[in-house]
């Protein structure tokens, strides 16, 4: 084979697909891009900013209006996440290796995806994320004894809306209501400054569907559970305790102990500050290596 031929030929990279947690929206890893990877987000149905963001979430907010809003998620499922995710990483796999990587909720859906397409996935990643086998959903191991402290439902305290009429949870994320905040940043970003964590509330979704916490999670051991996995554990996450996650990563070694999780750990809390986070491109560089 020619020099000239061996130049053009071009080199097949990792791509890094990210799927987010409740209420985001998709996103990337510029640190990973910038190391030689490519990184793309899933953009989960019902989750754009074009169709979640409206004039009565602005500031002067119209509560009254926003709390009778059609929501966009409202019929979508844990399927309909998965779908999504199959589809970018099919075509993501035609360029190289695919790591899928989900974070928090985004756990639920890299599952069944691996469970679709284990084939054109080398490695799963579960970021502070549910990795359901014992339990068939996220919202059944919140209720388990190891979720005891979880601050997942400081939510409530800005939620908009019924979410029985609405069909979706809608949390009112830029409230000035300090209660709410406090409660929040405690959940969530308890060691960001306020700047940091009011940047990461004021881009999150309102709404989040009532039906994709509660769906079937489980992968088979047969797909699912023999594709290469890692677990990077947030030490001081208060929404998905270290001992739940601790659960989690038993369960499915139980389940697949021919295929047992890399275990990570980071001093990171739910919403890792950038600096923490920087804990995670490193985790992440490296598996692609």
């Amino acid at each position: 084979m020619s020099e000239q031929t061996e130049t053009a030929r071009p080199r097949r990279v990792t791509t890094f697909v990210f799927v987010t947690g409740a209420n985001g929206t998709a996103s990337q890893d510029p640190e990973l891009t910038l190391r030689g990877h490519r990184t793309v987000g899933v953009d989960l149905p019902g989750h754009g900013a074009a169709e979640q963001f409206h004039r009565a979430y602005q500031a002067p907010q119209d509560l009254a209006a926003l709390a009778a809003l059609p929501s966009p998620v409202s019929a979508v499922t844990l399927d309909d996440h998965v779908e999504a995710t199959v589809n970018v990483v099919r075509r993501a796999a035609e360029h190289g290796p695919v790591i899928l990587v989900g974070g928090s909720l985004g756990g639920a859906t890299v599952t069944r995806a691996a469970d679709e397409v284990p084939d054109l996935i080398d490695r799963l990643v579960y970021d502070a994320a549910f990795c359901c086998t014992a339990l068939r959903s996220p919202a059944e191991y919140l209720g388990t004894p190891e979720a005891e402290g979880s601050l997942a439902s400081s939510v409530l305290g800005a939620l908009v809306g019924d979410p029985r009429e609405i069909g979706a949870i809608r949390v009112n994320w830029r409230s000035a209501d300090p209660v709410f905040l406090d409660a929040a940043k405690e959940a969530y970003m308890a060691d960001a400054s306020d700047g940091e964590f009011l940047a990461l509330v004021n881009g999150l979704l309102p709404d989040e569907s009532l039906l994709v916490s509660g769906g079937d999670a489980r992968g088979r051991a047969q797909a699912w559970g023999r594709v290469p996995r890692t677990y990077i554990r947030h030490a001081r996450d208060r929404t998905i305790p270290p001992a739940l996650q601790d659960r989690m990563i038993r369960e499915a070694d139980a389940a697949t102990p021919g295929n047992p999780f890399d275990v990570h750990t980071v001093e990171a809390t739910h919403a890792p500050t950038a600096a923490a986070y920087r804990q995670i491109s490193d985790i992440l560089d490296r598996l692609a290596k």
